[in-house]
């Protein structure tokens, strides 16, 4: 099981945001049968069969195991990941996209970058799984209390100059094999419980 994956079909995010097969994916964090879902669930073992048929047929949920009753096969079903994100993909056209906004500084365009990187890293995420390889990543996360818009200006102004001169430094259009890799830094007001 994936701790995490990407949803890019639009038919199996428009399942995988049903409520009632959000709960049965929920549940699935450890293989379970029709049966002893529907009890958990509070539906009937044929509901939840049909169900389970719709998740398995678009991948978010496989086998786990399958057990012998006297002349039946009782199947045992597990999600394919603990978490789920639907890319903007699974939109097509209207998904977000930062090429259709101007203003760089605005809250509509960080959220059409955070939408471009779930899609981008997402199809490459699944190509390097697909391939049994890893995929290079950098993620950086903090919280910054600032003490005043000045020193947010500041600290801006440095970043900009520090990346731009990083940038400068590592940047090599002719490198043989090189392969260009996408940076995106973002800044945007805490929620009140984050943490630093």
């Amino acid at each position: 099981m994936l701790e995490l994956d990407v949803i890019e079909a639009p038919a199996a995010a428009a399942l995988a945001l049903d409520p009632i097969k959000t709960r049965l994916l929920a549940a699935l964090s450890q293989p379970a049968s029709a049966a002893a879902l529907a009890g958990r669930v509070g539906l009937t073992r044929q509901k939840v069969n049909y169900h389970l048929r719709a998740l398995e047929d678009h991948k978010l949920i496989k086998p786990a195991e399958e057990r012998q009753w006297g002349g039946l096969t009782e199947r045992l079903m597990i999600a394919t990941a603990s978490s789920y994100v639907v890319s903007p993909a699974a939109l097509g056209p209207i998904g977000a996209d930062p090429a259709r906004n101007n203003d760089r500084l605005s809250a509509s365009y960080l959220i059409a970058l955070a939408a471009r990187i779930v899609r981008e890293v997402g199809d490459l995420w699944r190509t390097a799984r697909q391939n049994d390889k890893r995929l290079a990543t950098l993620s950086i996360d903090t919280v910054i209390r600032f003490r005043s818009p000045a020193d947010r200006a500041a600290f801006t102004s440095d970043l900009t100059n520090v990346v731009a001169a990083l940038a400068a430094r590592y940047h090599d259009e002719s490198a043989p094999g090189g392969r260009p890799h996408r940076l995106v830094v973002a800044s945007y007001p805490a929620p009140r419980d984050a943490r630093p």
